[in-house]
């Protein structure tokens, strides 16, 4: 009975319909230039369920030497949300970290107006050098 069971479940397992959602998904469009010898390159492409990425990349201050020459990425990606939202992205990587752009990123808060306040004090007034220091450390180590 149980080996039945196994073969007739074998059968259908084999007889089942493909999912749709392991349809291939065309590539409309593909691009791709480089790596150069000058570090450059970009890339883009397009499928066919609407996700569309490029990037493009190049040395800053190519040929001054090593530690001046920084590696740049900009680039840019669009798909749909799964509730059919749509989503644009664009990005710079370069010597001041990954910097993302969009509308769907998260934001922080607004800064507390106390706390703006005394930032803004703190910007204005500078502290000098020796300044700030509780008394007792101003002539430490001297006698």
């Amino acid at each position: 009975m149980i080996s039945i069971f196994f073969i007739g479940l074998l059968v259908v397992s084999l007889n089942a319909q493909p999912q749709r959602g392991n349809d291939p998904i065309p590539i409309l469009r593909f691009e791709s230039d480089g790596p150069n010898v000058d570090g450059s390159y970009k890339w883009a492409f397009e499928t066919g369920n609407e996700i569309a990425a490029q990037e493009k990349g190049y040395v800053k201050n190519f040929g001054q030497g090593e530690g001046k020459e920084i590696q740049v990425a900009e680039g840019s990606v669009s798909y749909k949300a799964p509730d059919g939202s749509p989503i644009a992205l664009t990005y710079i990587a370069d010597e001041n970290g990954f910097q993302p752009q969009g509308n769907h990123l998260p934001t922080p808060p607004p800064i507390p107006p106390a706390i703006q306040r005394a930032l803004e004090y703190i910007a204005a007034n500078p502290q000098q050098p020796g300044q700030g220091q509780p008394p007792a450390y101003k002539n430490r180590g001297k006698r």
